[in-house]
């Protein structure tokens, strides 16, 4: 009796082969990075989702601002090092992801000191009306 009540609630389980094939459907990978380590994002509330494409050319830097939400970014070329709020220095080269946290204490800026440009694809993860990013005062520790 629970061997046939089995194989009736089998029969009713939709198999692989019964799956509906797409079609007329086509993707481009913009960008392709590994994360070191686990990541997290999490969004409150209503939340606006931009996807960007950012250039730094060699020399130029974002300036000292930070992020009302959260974003997910995957450098695509170049080398980024950004420096941030206790003016630790992290180094992100091509095909590496990070993610950027919210809030007024991760202040950074974002530097190319190569000689490419640095080419980022970057998905933010906003409170909805919230500018891209806010710009700050470098930290004290910035002028040392």
């Amino acid at each position: 009796m629970v061997l046939a009540g089995c194989l009736a609630a089998l029969a009713t389980v939709p198999s692989a082969a019964n799956a509906t094939p797409g079609s007329g459907v086509s993707g481009t990978v913009l960008a392709q990075g590994v994360s070191e380590g686990t990541l997290k994002l999490k969004a409150k509330g209503t939340t606006d989702v931009v996807v960007r494409t950012i250039t730094i050319a060699p020399g130029g830097s974002t300036g000292w601002h930070t992020h009302a939400g959260q974003l997910l970014a995957v450098v695509k070329s170049g080398t980024l090092t950004r420096t941030l709020d206790d003016c630790s220095v992290e180094v992100t080269s091509a095909g590496t992801a990070f993610i950027e946290p919210s809030g007024k204490k991760h202040r950074h800026i974002g530097r190319n000191l190569g000689s490419e440009p640095v080419v980022l694809y970057v998905t933010y993860l906003l409170p909805t009306g919230s500018a891209l990013s806010d710009d700050a005062d470098a930290p004290p520790c910035a002028g040392k």
